[in-house]
């Protein structure tokens, strides 16, 4: 029977978690919907919530990662800068290298 090794990475900063998956896809969903509301929404999660950990994001990075727009076309939003994309792929980048090597080591495993 095949193994697998099941884990989650997270990136912790000075205030506690920085990155972690459910971050990321928070930052994912709001990139799709343009909204926090419709982003908290679709994770069933309250907006209170979501803008907790999008405020404790932008106060950990140098740069913000998710900004309010005014107006416009669509009369405003969200949006994840370009920050908060670097950080999407360094997290999933991250996150698939982990996932390779504990692969590659359970494959060592003859149980």
């Amino acid at each position: 029977m095949p193994y697998k090794i099941k884990s989650r990475i997270w990136i912790e900063g000075k205030n506690g978690t920085f990155l972690a998956e459910g971050r990321i896809s928070l930052m994912k969903q709001i990139i799709e919907s343009g909204s926090i509301t419709a982003a908290a929404k679709s994770m069933k999660m309250s907006y209170k919530k979501a803008w907790e950990i999008i405020d404790g994001m932008n106060k950990e990075a140098k740069k913000p990662l998710v900004i309010r727009v005014v107006g416009g076309k669509g009369g405003g939003g969200t949006q994840v800068t370009e920050e908060g994309v670097k950080a999407i792929k360094l997290f999933d980048k991250l996150n698939k290298k982990c996932q390779n090597y504990l692969d590659k080591e359970i494959s060592k495993l003859n149980l």
